[in-house]
């Protein structure tokens, strides 16, 4: 189905008239030999486009854009190199449910297969790794392909959906017509859960003593958060989320035990595993959550709300699984279930909270790392943070207050170094009104450092707080602790300096060395309005706890006590 006139353009220019007509407003993107026409056209293109240092940076970008914003992300890069340079981000939005759609160029239709120059085969590789992908042989098919992309991409679990577009058929003539709708009789995602089950899980809820909802990062993509905490508050259960799932639920809120599983709160590990029913919504059972699988709440019975049917019992066995979209699910299972005022169980979960906060060792000459995330949380309460992933990661997801929903992202599946910058790159053109702060580690800021250049000149205001431990922090403390100190090839220290390196690209520079000198340089960097990087010289061999080892059950916990 098609609506409007025709109009002849080129394949190049119809890809973006297309892009138009998905209310997309920016892209992030390298040009290259067989993407010249695309980039030709978008000379004369109202669209912002954002000219990244590195095509991997462009994946990230659109990846923290959609995140950021809601909406489907795009990333442009050329093909062989500038192709596969795109495929850590493309996995990385994969394992994290992001929408994306990455257009790439490719050699003309007469060369593929022959080994060109520049060439690679961009949809085979990311197979694996995207929703669905499009190699384009005929330019009339563009339209259809663009309107269908988009729809995949966003829609039901949302992913990456990658456009191969070969050098020829961007300059094809075609006759225009944007379809307005999408027709794919082998998709149909299932949005309203059915009914039975919703009832056999308001049953379950009502037939449990010590219930716990347990929320992922399909929460979030979903807008699920208000039936989330309404749920919560009508049956009285503690929420837990996953890595993905921080701000779904506000932190401070008395319902939130906190994130669970290798480094979450002792009381949320103590939470799940003593509960008689996991309300699982969004989320996955990934290894990092459960531990020892066969250890994992042994005497819960679990309700499984997901719109991925393949994730339901693919982990661990549910007894009432539903498919269907959170948010709409949750709202029919409300009208169902009972009220509760209080509880023994509540009072039991709030007397973890009590004897086992998560906890640091304070100094009053050294900084501790998780001291700077608390005076990031009081001086940009209402700031979207982004991290890069290690041991930062985790003290963001533990000590930092998260108000609403899409304001923490990080790479959770992958665990991708040089995510975070990037990402709040994206973040702030997708949410302009918001402070964005990146965590980053010493090591992984030097993943995309060279971003600098593109916020710089782009005037992207993103401050990045660098908590440099001079080592590869998380790998280093699992030397420490199961290793016996063997700290191979994970010390950087004295790698780089920072600030010199913020003040080369014209960023504002700024480190702190003494407590003393954390808050006034993250008030400065977030007063400045400029792209700018914080160094922060922190304990070096600070850890993050609690641990759960891996292959231990969770509640198997490792604590700061302890060392």
């Amino acid at each position: 189905m098609t609506t409007g006139s025709t109009e002849k353009v080129n394949g190049a220019k119809a890809l973006i008239k297309c892009l138009e007509k998905e209310g997309v407003d920016t892209l992030f993107g390298y040009p290259g030999g067989q993407i010249i026409p695309f980039y030709n056209e978008l000379y004369d293109s109202d669209l912002r486009h954002i000219l990244v240092r590195h095509e991997q940076a462009a994946a990230h970008a659109a990846d923290g854009y959609a995140r950021a914003t809601g909406k489907t992300g795009v990333c442009v890069s050329t093909s062989g190199p500038g192709a596969t340079n795109l495929v850590t981000g493309i996995a990385t939005a994969y394992m994290d449910s992001v929408p994306i759609v990455a257009l790439t160029g490719q050699v003309p239709r007469s060369l593929i297969g022959n080994d060109a120059f520049q060439e690679a085969d961009i949809t085979g590789i990311t197979m694996p790794i995207t929703k669905h992908n499009y190699l384009v042989q005929d330019a009339q098919a563009i339209p259809r392909i663009v309107k269908e992309a988009f729809h995949i991409a966003s829609t039901g679990r949302p992913g990456p959906v990658l456009i191969d577009l070969p050098k020829d058929v961007q300059n094809i003539e075609i006759d225009l017509q944007y379809p307005d709708r999408v027709e794919l009789r082998s998709y149909k995602p299932t949005y309203k859960g059915n009914t039975q089950q919703i009832k056999r899980a308001a049953e379950e809820i009502a037939n449990s003593c010590r219930p716990i909802i347990y929320a992922g990062g399909g929460v979030i993509s979903s807008n699920a958060s208000a039936e989330l905490v309404e749920l919560a508050e009508a049956i009285m259960a503690p929420v837990t989320t996953t890595l993905m799932g921080i701000s779904s639920i506000p932190t401070e809120h008395p319902l939130y035990v906190g994130m669970l599983g290798m480094h979450g709160s002792k009381y949320a590990n103590y939470a799940i595993q003593e509960s008689d029913l996991i309300i699982a919504v969004g989320a996955r059972f990934d290894d990092r959550v459960t531990g020892k699988i066969e250890s994992f709440a042994p005497n819960a019975r679990i309700i499984h709300i997901d719109v991925d049917p393949a994730e339901i019992s693919k982990n661990v066995m549910v007894h009432v699984p539903i498919v269907g979209d959170a948010k709409q699910v949750l709202r029919s299972l409300i009208k169902y279930v009972r009220r509760c005022k209080s509880n023994e169980w509540i009072e039991k979960v709030n007397q973890w909270k009590k004897e086992y906060p998560l906890t640091y060792r304070q100094s009053r000459d050294t900084i501790m790392p998780q001291f700077v995330i608390e005076q990031i949380s009081e001086v940009c309460k209402d700031a979207i943070i982004v991290t890069e992933v290690g041991q930062h990661q985790m003290w963001a997801a533990q000590f930092f207050k998260y108000s609403e929903p899409r304001t923490f992202l990080t790479s959770g599946g992958l665990g991708t170094m040089g995510y975070g910058f990037p990402a709040a790159m994206g973040a702030k053109v997708g949410r302009p009104d918001k402070t964005v702060i990146n965590i980053a580690g010493d090591g992984s800021f030097q993943m995309n450092s060279q971003e600098l250049a593109t916020v710089v000149q782009n005037d992207i205001p993103v401050v990045n707080v660098i908590l440099n431990n001079g080592y590869l922090g998380m790998v280093r403390q699992w030397q420490e602790l199961f290793y016996d100190r063997r700290y191979s090839y994970t010390f950087i220290k004295g790698s780089v300096d920072f600030v010199k390196l913020a003040e080369a690209y014209g960023a504002l520079g700024l480190r702190a060395e003494k407590p003393s000198e954390v808050r006034p340089a993250i008030e400065e960097a977030v007063r400045s309005g400029r792209p700018a990087v914080v160094e922060v010289i922190v304990e070096c061999e600070a850890n993050v706890y609690p641990m759960v080892p891996a292959g231990a059950a969770i509640n198997e916990i490792i604590d700061l006590e302890e060392h």
